[in-house]
């Protein structure tokens, strides 16, 4: 288990610094859809392997078990794209900083819809978790001789975009956590009926999105890697939701912050700021506070 959530804090932190490898002076040369289609795609085909592994005697699930996961893939492909749209009304470091607000939709749907209380401690440990999201994407790491600090700019659309946002990707986590803990179903067939909705939502965006010079437009030898490295991890997230929920997703998301940032220092010579230690230190105490004795 915990081999399993140091892979995945590893996977989520490498995402960022291989997508910066695979830019092309400065411009990131692929479609950003066509790249989640085949994520999807992956994922779902590890799936369809996972399960047609011998096994012993299986339930004959109905349709119902399938068509619930459709509400799941349709949240998480809209958060996919919310996420993407709503940048044209912020700047990037704005999005990166408050974007972070997601922990605390995620942990209010989490104690509302699946009515589990979380206590004064845990909510302290919740506001430390948010309080590292926000004082690493506003300054964590630093390129040498740049300003300290930054300036944010959104505007009221962006604002309600964002809160569009936070909240669908709060329902995403809570719900897909929600069906997987209410289904006595394997994993993997649980994963076959997620991806393949998957793949139809985001097939579909990929295609409303017009994006032009073919579906592997730009693809290199690094854009396959983020493929598997990103496929790999929500395949592991999965096991993670399934058997624990979508406030360790958050923890692992967080912990993955520190993975980014020592793989940024390593490969493009970045520095770190008293803001990462800072954020590393709120990371700790939340995770004491969360899963510690009280």
């Amino acid at each position: 288990w915990a081999l399993t959530l140091l892979l995945s804090v590893a996977l989520y932190g490498s995402h960022a610094p291989l997508l910066a490898l695979c830019k092309v002076d400065g411009a990131i040369p692929f479609s950003s859809a066509a790249v989640v289609v085949l994520v999807e795609l992956t994922k779902l085909a590890a799936s369809l392997l996972l399960l047609l592994l011998p096994r012993g005697e299986r339930r004959c699930p109905s349709w119902r078990h399938g068509a619930a996961f459709a509400l799941p893939a349709l949240l998480y492909a809209a958060s996919n794209n919310l996420a993407v749209h709503m940048q044209l009304f912020m700047d990037p470091s704005t999005f990166q900083v408050l974007s972070n607000l997601k922990i605390v939709s995620t942990a209010l749907l989490y104690s509302l819809l699946l009515r589990r209380g979380l206590g004064g401690r845990r909510w302290l440990g919740l506001l430390l978790l948010l309080a590292a999201g926000l004082s690493y994407s506003w300054g964590g790491l630093r390129t040498p001789g740049s300003p300290a600090g930054r300036q944010l700019h959104i505007t009221p659309r962006g604002l309600l975009l964002l809160a569009l946002y936070c909240f669908v990707s709060g329902l995403a986590a809570v719900y897909t956590e929600a069906v997987l803990k209410a289904q006595e179903l394997p994993l993997s067939l649980q994963n076959l009926f997620l991806y393949s909705f998957g793949v139809l939502f985001n097939g579909l965006g990929y295609l409303w999105s017009g994006a032009q010079g073919g579906f592997l437009r730009g693809f290199s030898p690094g854009v396959l890697l983020v493929v598997a490295s990103q496929a790999l991890n929500g395949l592991l997230m999965s096991v993670v939701m399934k058997h624990s929920g979508s406030i360790t997703r958050l923890f692992v998301i967080a912990c993955s912050m520190l993975a980014n940032a020592l793989l940024s220092v390593a490969l493009f010579q970045l520095q770190l700021t008293l803001l990462f230690c800072l954020a590393a230190c709120c990371v700790a105490l939340a995770l004491h506070l969360y899963y510690g004795a009280p």
